[in-house]
């Protein structure tokens, strides 16, 4: 487990093209890559940047599968829908081929049976049941923070923090709004990384983040990763202190 490294950018522009190079040196290898997406405003700018060149030639697309962190229960076509927004603003507008993006199934009965039938997927995906430190499950994981410290779909109070075997959790209860049943992947999946990456923007989070940064008890504090574990902020964002 590394360290915390924090980068901090002038603006949101700045920020969009630094996590995209991000992105693409970690899929720059020859084999199958796997990349989990975020909701939430912060990584909208790197979205768009990726539907467009020079961004979009740099992605080699048919080894690239597009997982999600965490999803709203609702249709894809819902606005609420992270992986709707995320198929929107770029992988309907890229090469992305069908079978290579993932989205959590909100067509079924319930979110604990979405989060099963995406557990199944993502072992299917791995090649196994138990994930192992040494090989990541992804190549890079996206994330952004909640004004209350959430991250994915795990608020603060939530059994989820303290769920250390499954992959995959239903969660009846949003912490948070919109007040939607979620589906979110827990700790250790979302861990299961060469990389994890948070994209935090606006002063707006300057305070939560100062509180996670201090180790307060909130999710955003709790959250670790197997590889390398980067916030990047924009100015406005940085708590004092953070340079």
């Amino acid at each position: 487990m590394d360290s915390r490294q924090i980068i901090v950018v002038e603006h949101p522009a700045a920020m969009a093209a630094a996590a995209a190079q991000r992105l693409v040196d970690r899929i720059a290898h020859d084999s199958r890559c796997a990349v989990c997406l975020t909701g939430g405003s912060s990584p909208e700018g790197l979205y768009r940047l990726l539907a467009d060149e020079p961004w979009r030639g740099r992605v080699p697309w048919d080894r690239v599968h597009w997982f999600m962190g965490d999803d709203r229960f609702v249709p894809l076509t819902d606005p609420r829908s992270n992986m709707g927004i995320a198929q929107r603003l770029f992988l309907d507008r890229s090469p992305a081929p069908r079978g290579n993006v993932h989205p959590i199934p909100t067509d079924t009965n319930y979110p604990e049976g979405a989060a099963n039938l995406y557990a199944d997927e993502l072992q299917g995906f791995y090649g196994a049941e138990k994930l192992d430190p040494a090989r990541p499950l992804f190549d890079l994981v996206l994330m952004g923070l909640g004004p209350d410290g959430h991250v994915a779909s795990i608020y603060p109070g939530s059994r989820a923090l303290d769920e250390k075997q499954r992959w995959v959790l239903g969660v009846a209860k949003a912490g948070w709004e919109p007040f939607v049943p979620r589906v979110t992947l827990t700790f250790p999946t979302l861990a299961s990384t060469r990389e994890m990456l948070f994209l935090v923007d606006g002063a707006g989070k300057r305070d939560i983040l100062r509180r996670v940064f201090a180790g307060g008890d909130l999710p955003g504090s709790r959250v670790y990763s197997d590889g390398a574990l980067v916030w990047m902020l924009d100015r406005a964002a940085a708590p004092e202190g953070v340079s």
